[in-house]
């Protein structure tokens, strides 16, 4: 057995399930979330603050921990992923789309504006008979 896997089976095979779950709910929640993405989202150069201010100051910071919270969660699962099977690069995206960062929605625009990634997600939309994205 390789030194990198767990020497605990039960171990093993709760990383097995995890990734599992991740690659099917990759399956299903990318394109839900590609398809709602609104069309103008990448078409202007900076984003449109988030209103959370109706909140309950103790409510939205809740939220934004939880938020932040999941991503790094998902972050770390898929560098764990890399080497396991499941959506390693896939998990690493979608945890930092969760995550707090300066500069996050440049990384996004740069990232969407990549030729076959926008095809993709265009191809997914046109499916959905949802508009393209604008870039």
């Amino acid at each position: 057995m390789p030194d990198w896997l767990p020497a605990d089976p039960v171990v093993f095979w709760w990383l097995a399930a995890f990734s599992v779950v991740m690659l099917l709910g990759g399956v299903v929640m990318v394109p839900w979330i590609v398809v709602r993405i609104p069309a103008d989202y990448f078409a202007h150069r900076r984003r449109e603050a988030v209103v959370l201010t109706r909140r309950h100051p103790v409510v939205r910071a809740l939220l934004l921990v939880t938020k932040n919270l999941v991503g790094a969660v998902l972050i770390v699962a898929g560098v764990l992923m890399l080497v396991l099977p499941g959506q390693g690069v896939l998990t690493i995206l979608v945890g930092l789309t969760l995550v707090n960062f300066p500069g996050k929605f440049r990384v996004e625009r740069w990232i969407i504006t990549r030729p076959a990634v926008l095809r993709s997600v265009n191809w997914l939309r046109q499916r959905a008979g949802r508009r393209p994205l604008e870039v």
